[in-house]
């Protein structure tokens, strides 16, 4: 199913909700074509109905990312202009209570599988001599905070690669760019509880009672959803990092995020990181 070849091309995982379904059908009605992911056949269904080419994946199934981006291919006719990582998950919990297994399956889904998929990216590129891949990483791949050790540690990692990889595609025609948000309304926070009770020993944990205080704190959160900025946010900084003839390599969304990068540049770490020990 072969597209008007003057068409730009770009995948965007993880359009479940959130991020990647605003931005796939933003992208969409700006003239792209988009082929979307998802990890279920309801949410597949329900892209596909606002007429978005759909496929299944899952960035923990290297098969799941080979079948996704041979359909891509043979959609495009072996195009690609550009690559929106997006999606994955946050797992909740002090770094001592974090499982081995559970911190794995979190490098899984935000790390491995998405370099999985731009390694299958990069070689079309290569041959055009041109694209654009960007990731969307978190200001936790800047700035940590507590109890979500797990998550930064997938985000560093990433932000680290993305870097790398950056570096060493100058002159390319490709560019990199990493989207780092902060708090963006989606259904992140609601995921994320649900496995921090999966996988959490709370009862026994020597962090029970800040556990504890930072639940109630959420459920408070999650009704009121105030001071969230939406996805469109995100969407506006991907639409430069696609356009822009000279994107940037960060690109941090909402005040929070932008303080946090200032703040990690000026405050010696001896007053910074006390002060993050402070932060919920």
């Amino acid at each position: 199913m072969s597209q008007n070849s003057q068409q730009k091309t770009i995948l965007v995982t993880g359009c479940s909700s959130g991020i990647g379904a605003y931005c796939a059908r933003a992208l969409k009605a700006e003239g792209w074509h988009v082929i979307a992911s998802a990890r279920t056949e309801e949410d597949i269904a329900t892209l596909t109905n606002d007429g978005i080419e759909a496929y299944h994946l899952d960035y923990t199934d290297p098969e799941s990312i080979a079948a996704f981006f041979a359909q891509a291919m043979q959609s495009t006719g072996g195009r690609c202009d550009a690559l929106f990582n997006n999606g994955g998950y946050g797992q909740v919990g002090a770094v001592e209570d974090v499982p081995v297994d559970a911190l794995r399956a979190q490098f899984e889904a935000n790390f491995f599988g998405w370099h999985d998929l731009t390694q299958r990216v990069l070689p079309v590129m290569r041959a055009q001599g041109h694209g654009r891949i960007v990731q969307c990483s978190s200001i936790l791949g800047l700035v940590p905070m507590r109890f979500r050790g797990a998550y930064n540690a997938s985000k560093h990692a990433l932000e680290g690669l993305s870097v790398t990889l950056a570096l060493e595609l100058e002159g390319t025609g490709i560019h990199i760019s990493l989207i780092e948000p902060g708090a963006i309304k989606s259904r992140f926070r609601a995921n994320a509880l649900k496995l921090f009770h999966r996988h959490i020993d709370i009862e026994n944990s020597a962090h029970r009672q800040d556990y504890q205080a930072q639940l109630r704190r959420l459920e408070k959160q999650e009704r009121s959803d105030s001071g969230k900025l939406g996805p469109e946010a995100v969407h506006a900084v991907l639409r430069h990092a696609l356009t822009a003839r000279r994107p940037r390599y960060h690109y941090p969304v909402t005040r929070a995020a932008k303080l946090g990068v200032i703040a990690r540049r000026l405050v010696p770490a001896r007053l910074f990181y006390p002060f993050l020990a402070r932060q919920d």
